[in-house]
């Protein structure tokens, strides 16, 4: 891969700023004071909230705790997807910090998972790694990797420790030097304004006659409605941790400095704010 090291630098060293504030039907002994907490983009939920349990456990009658799930704005927050890509998704144009309201009661089965151990985020994780490794290699990479190798790439991540974590990266960022990039790119596309999951198809990273594929051309082919027509005003914002690319941008670089930790490009596709 092309090393463009503070890219990835910068993009593993993204956070948020938060405050979680528990919601007002909680029954609780004593006033729950807001906890307020610096979120990595590149993270999950449910790895990093341990304090935020913890401080609103302290006011909770124990009795009245069960499983925390957390809400923005109406929307519940699905433990699964990347911090950076649901703050994207629900929050950008908003202001910070982004207000998170916490709850101990009523899980919504309906729009979320259970989470009950970091094993469940460990397995969903490198089940991602290797659908992504299996879309850019034929799986040969992952597959050569020992156990501890896999191991690596999640204390990594737990533990947000940028060289732990690419040390063993960067061999799922290379291709063959007579390629000119991957086989497929692995990217999920979201659309604030759908219930559709996301949009996720095959797309090569080179056209037949040898020049790299954008990121417009990606958007054209899967989602066209995210690209403003030539006539018209433009919409949509098209986002990947929290920037907004170049469509001209290549693809196979994005795939290679802005994918997750996962090894998936998450873009989100989102109503361009009227002021």
């Amino acid at each position: 891969m092309t090393d463009d090291k503070d890219v990835l630098r910068d993009v593993w060293f993204g956070r948020i700023p938060t405050c979680f504030t528990l919601y007002q039907d909680e029954i609780t002994e004593r006033e729950a004071d807001p906890y307020y907490l610096l979120l990595p983009r590149i993270s999950y939920l449910t790895l990093v909230t341990d304090k935020v349990k913890k401080h609103f456990q302290k006011v909770m009658r124990q009795e009245e705790v069960s499983e925390i799930w957390f809400e923005y704005e109406g929307t519940p927050l699905k433990w699964h997807y990347p911090i950076g890509l649901l703050f994207d998704l629900h929050a950008s144009n908003t202001a910070l910090p982004w207000s998170i309201t916490v709850h101990f009661k009523n899980f919504p089965e309906k729009d979320l998972l259970h989470c009950h151990s970091k094993d469940v985020i460990e397995a969903h994780f490198m089940a991602c790694i290797k659908e992504a490794d299996a879309l850019k290699h034929k799986s040969q990479v992952i597959n050569e990797m020992q156990k501890k190798d896999h191991k690596q790439l999640w204390m990594g991540l737990q533990n947000d420790k940028f060289e732990q974590f690419w040390a063993i990266n960067r061999k799922l960022m290379e291709y063959p030097p007579e390629e000119s990039g991957f086989r497929y790119i692995p990217f999920r596309i979201y659309q604030a304004t759908t219930e559709r999951p996301f949009i996720q198809k095959l797309f090569r990273p080179v056209a037949s006659g040898g020049q790299l594929h954008t990121l417009g051309d990606l958007l054209k082919d899967v989602c066209p409605s995210a690209l403003t027509p030539e006539d018209g005003e433009q919409k949509t914002q098209v986002m990947i941790h929290g920037i907004e690319p170049m469509l001209e941008t290549p693809i196979q670089w994005l795939s290679e400095h802005m994918s997750y930790p996962d090894n998936f490009l998450h873009i989100s596709i989102i109503p361009r704010p009227t002021d």
